[in-house]
């Protein structure tokens, strides 16, 4: 059997044990969906990816993203880790500072700031879509997350995944919150959602932004940090529009209600729209792997 690369990442965090793992196979070249969607299943993490040679003569590298139960277009811990992951493999020329990364969602720019351990990358969202839900269907998300639905902003946003993205306006609300995860699973498989996430603000924390995301219907009851998740929150602050001046770049504080405090940095571009997000990462595992 063929010997393959392996790398296991702690993506949106500097040190181990935090933020959220990513299992990244980096010779992923020969192996067909079957045995990707398997091997993803195998590692049990929200996401697991595959490096491919590109197919565009622009790109320097091609990702496919799987979670247990499927794969997705775009991913934004997989994306950051999978590109920390091509420079540590040198699968990409070291010292460069901007790269293209392929996948399903497109072409995506990679920025990379600093080096070692101090290196942060960005990576920039596909360009989102947005859709309001209609009473009825923001009843129920409230019914779910177990809110006042008066209290509630809701827009559902698609960068690749589609996300349930519910304003509940105050930090402290996001993380006391206890939802009937039963409900999210068949609210998400109803609408073709991966979850739902939320957000509040917390302007005198060390972060701006409190934020949970909730997949249970691919077997992640919640994610520990979820980078389309911010790139959908921030579009949907784009569109709602932000009094509180968060509607061009803040700093998320995700998972520490499962014990995996990440840091995501998320930007928008005032002339063109775009959003990026950003992060460290932490190397746990590197080894090879027999997998055919």
């Amino acid at each position: 059997m063929r010997t393959r690369r392996f790398m296991q990442l702690d993506v949106f965090s500097d040190r181990p044990l935090l933020g959220n793992p990513l299992a990244v196979v980096i010779d992923g070249d020969g192996l067909d969906d079957l045995t990707m969607q398997a091997f993803a299943r195998w590692t049990n993490l929200s996401e697991t990816t595959f490096l491919l040679p590109p197919t565009r003569i622009d790109a320097d590298y091609r990702v496919r993203i799987f979670t247990p139960r499927q794969e997705l277009p775009f991913a934004g811990h997989p994306s950051v880790g999978s590109a920390y992951a091509a420079i540590e493999s040198a699968l990409v020329a070291s010292g460069k500072c901007e790269l293209v990364q392929e996948c399903a969602a497109g072409l995506l720019p990679v920025r990379i700031e600093g080096g070692g351990s101090e290196r942060i990358i960005h990576v920039q969202a596909p360009p989102a879509r947005l859709h309001t839900p209609d009473a009825s269907e923001a009843a129920r998300v409230a019914q779910a997350l177990r809110v006042d639905p008066a209290q509630m902003r809701m827009r559902l946003v698609d960068n690749g995944p589609r996300w349930l993205v519910c304003d509940l306006h105050d930090a402290a609300d996001v993380r006391q919150l206890q939802p009937d995860l039963t409900l999210i699973a068949a609210i998400s498989q109803a609408i073709g959602a991966i979850g739902i996430s939320v957000f509040g603000r917390e302007p005198a924390g060390a972060a701006a932004m409190a934020v949970r995301a909730f997949c249970p219907a691919d077997g992640i009851p919640e994610d520990p940090v979820t980078g389309s998740a911010n790139a959908a929150i921030m579009a949907f602050l784009a569109d709602a529009g932000d009094p509180a001046g968060y509607g061009l770049r803040y700093r998320a504080s995700q998972g520490r209600e499962v014990g995996r405090d990440g840091c995501v940095e998320v930007t928008r571009d005032a002339a063109t729209g775009a959003i990026s997000i950003g992060g460290a990462c932490a190397m746990g595992i590197r080894g090879e792997l027999q997998l055919d």
